[in-house]
């Protein structure tokens, strides 16, 4: 299988690099008010050029004339002539030019030539160029095939562009957070960049600004610098760091306005912007994963990637002998890498921000639970109570119970003995309560049982029960007096506890005086 797939890489190396052919020439600058001067190729900072060549066709055929190297080019117009100097076909484009492209995304002029000696004027005006354009010559066979990997790969970098972006900026409205709308921008003028540069916005859209080549990416750089900014929490972790983006964004924005001025520089000010956001995230990840940052050792990886292609990017001026890839290509994919990797980066950091988010609702969860938790004995407590009596329907019912003896075993055997007691209690009458009333410890003897029915019978027999049993058990001289009201009898939940509480206390002193008559 590798070597299958081997020699299919070079069929397609060879498919790509075989038959075209770099037209030899002279390269002449013209400018308003001065002489033409030969120069080597164009400048990136753009002008008005002519380049002349003279070439040979052997077969006759199909041909097509592009460029190599960069797809960013204003206008062009190429004019050939045969051996005797007679006119023979024209062609024009460009990114600002009114003719419709013939091949997807491509500045390739199709011709008729018929075997010969061919003079090729090329009249070529732009605000700047991403890298030095030269012309090439190809079979309109090969041509068409050869296209297509540059093609499909400007659609799939831009498909990830569209996808992350939307993603991203739902994320942002719906969780209102700073970071992923930053992001979302960053991704935003990338797309529009991208778009402009690779033809995409001029062959589907019709849109034919120039700029749209240059503009997007100095304020995407500057959105890049605040979305680190916010993603490494630097105005809070790192104050000197955050001033130095703020001091970044203002020269970015000071290279934008001198883009706007001087408009053949606004390239150059893309590229500066873009070394001056890398330089910025490589300073921030550094300092940050050296102080502790896991975060920011993950955003390194990511930015540290995007600096190795996106250094090539900038720096790219010559192709080679790759004639359909250019360096708006490596651009796309440079970014294209950082896009997914600081995704994945963004993943972690929502990752992270969830199990804190879980960690600090289950802290919140238990300190609630021991709010309302007896120590003792594990019971509900008062505050419990009184959220549960404001949740308990009209049919309810509810129970004060008063335990009668506790202060004699505390005096006799001691207080560890009385709490003893306390959580026997509780938990003998809890397991018979199970199902039928929800057990409150109101705190020292007193206990109170909210039955959502209105069971007032099984609960005080349920009481008589755990009385019995902790008799039998040694607690012989444990008793227990209760006072239960049902909700309709009183208008409101002070009321109830009162009546409840009276009622209590009415049986407490009739026990009281019943075994005062006894003793007696």
């Amino acid at each position: 299988m590798r070597l299958l797939a081997l020699l299919a890489l070079l069929c397609v190396v060879q498919t790509l690099r075989a038959e075209p052919v770099d037209l030899a020439g002279r390269w002449t600058q013209v400018s308003e008010g001065t002489a033409a001067h030969t120069v080597a190729r164009p400048r990136v900072t753009g002008g008005r050029y002519v380049f002349e060549s003279v070439f040979q066709v052997s077969t006759g055929g199909r041909y097509v004339i592009d460029f190599r190297n960069g797809h960013v080019l204003g206008r062009f117009e190429h004019r050939l002539a045969d051996a005797s100097g007679t006119r023979v076909l024209t062609a024009e484009g460009g990114l600002q030019g009114d003719a419709e492209n013939g091949f997807f995304l491509r500045h390739g002029r199709e011709f008729e030539l018929a075997p010969g000696t061919y003079h090729l004027r090329t009249t070529l005006r732009s605000p700047y160029f991403i890298a030095p354009p030269e012309p090439y010559l190809d079979t309109l066979e090969h041509y068409r095939r050869a296209i297509q990997p540059g093609n499909a790969l400007s659609l799939m970098g831009l498909g990830v562009f569209i996808g992350l972006g939307v993603y991203y900026a739902c994320l942002a409205l719906a969780r209102e957070r700073r970071t992923e709308g930053l992001y979302a921008l960053f991704i935003a003028g990338n797309l529009a960049f991208n778009a402009g540069s690779l033809g995409i916005a001029q062959d589907l859209f019709g849109v034919r600004w120039f700029h749209l080549t240059s503009v997007p990416i100095l304020f995407s750089n500057i959105a890049y610098v605040a979305f680190v900014m916010s993603l490494l929490r630097l105005r809070h972790t790192a104050p000197r760091l955050a001033r130095t983006g703020r001091g970044v964004m203002a020269l970015m924005g000071a290279l934008a306005l001198g883009a706007a001025w001087q408009p053949g520089l606004a390239l150059e000010a893309a590229r500066a912007g873009v070394a001056l956001f890398l330089g910025f995230g490589l300073l921030a990840g550094i300092s940050r994963a050296r102080a502790g940052d896991r975060l920011a050792r993950w955003y390194l990886v990511a930015n540290g990637a995007f600096a190795l292609a996106g250094g090539a990017a900038i720096t790219l001026a010559d192709m080679g002998h790759t004639r359909t890839i250019t360096v708006e290509h490596v651009g796309l994919v440079a970014v294209a890498v950082e896009v997914l990797l600081l995704g994945l980066v963004l993943a972690y950091q929502f990752r992270e921000l969830q199990r804190s988010s879980a960690e600090a609702l289950a802290s919140a969860e238990r300190n609630l639970a021991l709010a309302l938790t007896d120590p003792l004995t594990g019971l509900p407590n008062r505050h419990a109570l009184e959220i549960a009596l404001q949740a308990l329907p009209a049919a309810g019912s509810l129970t004060f119970i008063d335990l009668d003896g506790l202060k004699r075993y505390n005096d006799r055997y001691g207080h560890a003995e009385g709490d003893r007691l306390l959580r026997e209690f509780g938990r003998a009458l809890k397991q018979r309560l199970e199902g039928l009333a929800t057990l409150h410890r109101l705190g020292g003897d007193e206990f109170v049982a909210l039955a959502r029915g209105g069971e007032v019978a099984a609960v005080e027999a349920a009481l008589q029960e755990t009385v019995r049993a902790l008799q039998l058990s040694g607690y012989d001289m444990l008793g227990a007096s209760c006072g239960s009201v049902r909700c309709g009898e009183a208008p409101d939940v002070e009321a109830l506890q009162i009546l409840a509480d009276m009622r209590m206390y009415e049986q407490k002193h009739r026990r009281q005086a019943e075994r005062a008559l006894q003793e007696a």
